[in-house]
């Protein structure tokens, strides 16, 4: 973590380039970048003041690369557009400094392993990966914000507003809601319309009808209402009635891409009009030529007209007799079944191959019919709309994706209904009026916007979320439509790549009212700023939640206790915003906050005193020897200073065992 280094090096000044240099200044590095074209424009209009540096090159060129004085950098984020160019830079840039650590933007994944396990100390990610969860979960509005897993171990986080009749909330207070699979993340008064984040409530206050809480819990199966996560699917009721109503609705679907693909109905009423007519002239053919010819049998007739109309004119009436002693209106006829029947060769050839190629769709498996009501609509099936679309068929979420791309590969997602189109019909179809919401994620911000307008005329109800990648247009957006959620994948994904510039793996995040929670790991080293620190210090002086801990044998902890004191080569997992890490990184613990005593009275016996003793070592993290020449000399205050949160929780320990204490301010003293 924390290294006498700080200088970044960011190659590449495109929109997520940008806004990982404005994240790394938040952590008070330097930062250097390089670019092949100076930009006609910032999005960032102080980005070129707060650059140490901006290099005009190749960064895949090691001359660019020495300029950028390589050596004396910590780490180097490599985010430019094109994928290619990002491998290269990373090969050149391990050649020339094994030390340093790479980040590197990149959507391919075994590539990402395979290059990892060469080049060491790396870290690569897609924005459109990090950021789909956020996209998805949005877009369900319900009570889950946050999946995720940690070695095995599923955790999902839920922001939920407690009801009168909910025993396990109401009337409880905040210490005893937090358990061995429960943590709480922010709270929010009834009364109040600010979220109060991490540690700022008061530990015995008690919980309330209407209050919401945001907690993180460890959970067997994942699940969202009526929706089963990974676990057994409980068939409905009235099977029947539902078959009969899926039947319905993939007739509709049916006829609905019918309409959308007019030319093979064309085709089909051609078909249709020739078959009748050939049909007509069949039967036509084969009375006049037994009235002309009356010792030649309807057999004969029929076939002498099929060979007329299979093109054989030539050929039939060479073997009648010559064709002067032929009515010219019987010539005429005749040849005009010759006309027709090669047409309608042709017409069958055409309807042959048009059914050839539906059928070599119909291998493909059979889509679901588009939902009537309560679905979610993912309008954009390009990298984010799909890795959205997958995230949502773990909920078994009834879901629709929409694409104006006509060269889409009907293989991909075959588990939803997919509508292709123009952007009018396509929004019809989705029966938006009574959709649930909408997940808005092309790559064009401006059709992004249109879409977003249109559905507010649509359905002003339902959620609305809109992908944005530019500051201002993300900014605009929020304040012309304010109940909709934007979500900036750059600036989501910059400030998960600067928390990986600074060694940590960051595993996976979520949106908690507006602001991006790390799931950060940390291996602790010797010189970490975490190293020596209890985990109660490590959550209140940085404001972390610990929820994972494996010590240097192995032993595995799911939400910690707090009296852990971290060693070289323990593993932790936290969750924590930017800022968090930031004072991590630079090793600013809040020893303002650290400003809470606990005066001790009375003992009642040396059973309590001797188990007293051990819990204030325990606690506090002073020695044993010490904790146990505080208990002979009562009353008096302990002289080490607590967080507010760790001295009610010492508190009660000692209450447990009939000491008595009072929690004092050690600023009024």
């Amino acid at each position: 973590m924390f290294q006498n280094t700080k200088q970044f090096l960011v190659c590449g000044l495109g929109s997520l380039g940008q806004h990982c240099v404005i994240a790394l200044k938040k952590f008070g590095v330097k930062v250097i970048a390089i670019e092949q074209i100076m930009p006609q424009s910032w999005e960032f209009s102080e980005l070129p003041e707060v650059l140490e540096e901006l290099i005009i090159g190749d960064c895949r060129q090691i001359e660019v690369l020495k300029k950028a004085e390589l050596h004396k950098c910590r780490s180097v984020l490599i985010v430019t557009s094109n994928e290619e160019v990002n491998a290269q830079t990373a090969l050149t840039v391990r050649e020339l400094n094994s030390h340093v650590r790479l980040v590197v933007r990149s959507a391919q994944e075994n590539l990402n392993q395979l290059l990892n396990q060469q080049l060491g100390n790396f870290f690569a990610d897609d924005p459109n990966q990090l950021t789909a969860s956020a996209f998805a979960l949005a877009g369900l509005g319900d009570e889950t914000i946050g999946l995720f897993s940690l070695d095995h171990h599923r955790f999902q986080v839920i922001k939920h507003q407690i009801k009168p009749h909910e025993t396990l909330y109401y009337r409880s207070k905040f210490y005893e809601f937090n358990n061995k699979k429960r943590r709480i993340l922010a709270y929010l008064n009834q009364d109040s319309e600010d979220l109060k984040g991490f540690y700022q409530w008061e530990t015995n206050a008690q919980l309330k009808p209407g209050d919401i809480l945001i907690y993180v819990e460890l959970v067997e199966e994942l699940s969202l209402n009526s929706y089963e996560y990974f676990g057994k699917y409980k068939k409905p009721k009235n099977q029947w009635k539902k078959t009969l109503k899926k039947i319905l609705n993939r007739f509709k679907l049916e006829l609905g891409q019918l309409r959308a693909f007019s030319l093979l109905g064309k085709v089909r009423t051609v078909v249709l009009v020739c078959t009748v007519l050939i049909l007509v002239l069949l039967m036509m053919g084969t009375f006049l030529f037994k009235f002309y010819y009356p010792d030649t049998t309807f057999v004969y007739a029929f076939y002498a007209t099929v060979i007329l109309l299979l093109g054989g004119y030539g050929d039939l009436f060479g073997n009648f007799e010559p064709i002067s002693s032929i009515p010219p209106w019987l010539q005429f006829f005749a040849l005009s079944l010759t006309v027709i029947g090669t047409a309608f060769v042709g017409v069958l050839y055409a309807a042959l191959t048009e059914a050839l190629l539906s059928a070599k769709f119909q291998l493909l498996r059979t889509r679901p019919a588009i939902p009537q009501k309560e679905h979610l609509v993912i309008v954009g099936l390009e990298k984010v709309g799909q890795r959205v679309a997958t995230y949502l068929k773990k909920f078994r979420q009834p879901q629709v994706g929409i694409t104006f791309n006509t060269d889409f590969d009907r293989t991909m997602l075959p588990d939803i209904p997919l509508i292709i189109g123009n952007l009018k019909e396509s929004l019809k179809q989705a029966n938006l009026n009574n959709a649930k919401s909408i997940i808005v994620t092309t790559d064009n911000e401006m059709l992004n916007l249109e879409i977003a307008l249109m559905t507010r005329l649509i359905n002003p109800h339902s959620r609305l979320v809109i992908g944005a990648y530019r500051k201002g247009l993300s900014e605009r957006l929020t304040h012309l439509l304010q109940n909709a959620q934007v979500i900036s994948s750059y600036a989501v994904a910059s400030e998960a790549f600067a928390g990986a510039a600074f060694g940590e793996n960051i595993l996976s995040l979520f949106r908690q009212q507006n602001k991006t929670v790390l799931v950060t790991e940390y291996q602790i080293e010797k010189n970490d700023t975490l190293n020596g620190l209890l985990i109660a210090e490590v959550s209140y002086g940085y404001d972390v939640v610990v929820i994972f801990y494996q010590s240097l044998s192995q032993e595995t902890k799911l939400m910690p206790s707090p009296e852990i004191r971290l060693k070289v080569g323990d593993r932790i997992i936290i969750l924590a915003t930017v800022d968090s890490l930031q004072r991590i990184e630079q090793g600013n613990i809040l020893l303002i906050s650290r400003c809470w005593g606990l005066k001790i009275y009375s003992v009642p016996n040396q059973d309590s005193a001797f188990e007293g003793a051990n819990a204030i070592a325990r606690i506090s993290g002073c020695d044993l020897v010490l904790a146990r020449s505080l208990m002979k000399s009562l009353p008096q205050t302990l002289p080490m200073p607590f967080y507010k949160h760790q001295a009610q929780y010492l508190q009660r320990e000692l209450n447990h065992i009939l000491i008595k204490t009072d929690l004092i301010s050690l600023f009024n003293h």
